[in-house]
């Protein structure tokens, strides 16, 4: 970071540890540390408003460039205001900001401050470029217009995912519902885009609702690719008497970090525990195929269990390219 912001941080630092309650002279050693968390804060933040205003020019280009200029509806709150822009006089924008800010209330009290006010600055935001924002209209193609309407759109909902907050806000209500219900959150938002469709069709056209479901479809598609990343991770645990061998293996071909837990079998005659160490890795789904081979080369019985890991940081997960492995 710029020398001369870390100056303003360590002298915001040195101020607050300074009206500290027992008077004590202000050290070194603790306004470092707050200047750092301030410092980390700040470059986060600034990441995710970037992510926020991609997301936020992303998701306006699919609306005005194919959606909008075609009557096209998505899913969810923007599909909701779709709707009603169709039946009222009201603008997009609005509607997007007055359709939210229920959601945006729920997510206060189900997920936290900092994400609802993130959140509606991010719909407001979207509600300003849809308004004053003029994009090209691309195509007329109804099959152009679903797939890459619904391409962009998700982009937006995913960019803004990852900067902390939603431009969607029925993700919301799906998170509460679940909980409420013991509903899986794709049940739920399911239920909800199906209500959608549903009117859409009666106040558009079958057709459209149709297409819309196609959209929708491509959105959600976008948003996973967006929010999980181009790989998917893969966490994997192994059982083994041979488990000095496995972990070399994964050390040192397949040049890979992993966790070594103690551990007692429970299986055995007569109820006997023995000792055993246990093996935990993560690597790519590309990667999984040659692990699985090399633990077969050295114990074919050894218990595996997987899991997809659905983010990750720091750990030796790419010390290596793919390539030079096989």
């Amino acid at each position: 970071m710029n020398p001369f912001i870390v100056k303003i941080l360590i002298d915001v630092a040195r101020k607050k540890l300074e009206k500290k309650q027992d008077n004590t002279p202000v050290t070194k050693r603790e306004i470092v540390p707050l200047a750092r968390n301030y410092e980390v804060e700040i470059s986060h933040a600034v990441k995710e408003y970037i992510y926020i205003i991609i997301g936020v020019f992303s998701a306006g280009f699919g609306l005005k460039g194919f959606l909008l200029p075609n009557n096209f509806i998505d899913g969810g709150a923007t599909g909701i205001s779709l709707l009603l822009e169709n039946i009222t006089s009201l603008n997009l924008g609005i509607l997007l900001v007055i359709v939210n800010l229920p959601f945006i209330y729920l997510a206060s009290k189900t997920i936290g401050n900092k994400f609802a006010i993130r959140s509606i600055i991010a719909i407001t935001f979207l509600a300003l470029v849809v308004h004053f924002v003029d994009y090209p209209t691309i195509t007329e193609d109804k099959l152009l217009i679903a797939v890459f309407g619904g391409f962009f759109l998700g982009l937006g909902i995913g960019m803004s995912m990852r900067g902390g907050s939603v431009i969607d806000g029925t993700e919301v209500l799906a998170i509460y519902l679940g909980r409420k219900l013991s509903l899986t959150i794709g049940d739920v938002l399911l239920l909800i885009n199906i209500l959608i469709f549903s009117v859409g069709a009666y106040v558009l056209s079958i057709e459209t609702a149709l297409y819309a479901i196609l959209t929708y479809l491509a959105a959600a598609k976008t948003v996973d690719f967006v929010v999980d990343g181009v790989e998917e991770y893969v966490g994997v645990t192994i059982v083994s008497n041979k488990h000095r061998e496995l972990r070399l293996m994964i050390t040192q071909k397949l040049r890979r970090a992993c966790t070594i837990y103690a551990g007692k079998g429970g299986y055995g005659k007569n109820g006997n525990s023995y000792d055993k160490d246990i093996i935990y890795t993560v690597i790519t789904r590309l990667e999984l195929a040659k692990l699985q081979t090399e633990i077969d080369k050295i114990d074919r019985n050894a218990f595996i269990i997987m899991g997809v890991v659905k983010d990750l940081k720091g750990g030796m997960i790419k010390k290596k390219p793919l390539k030079d492995q096989y």
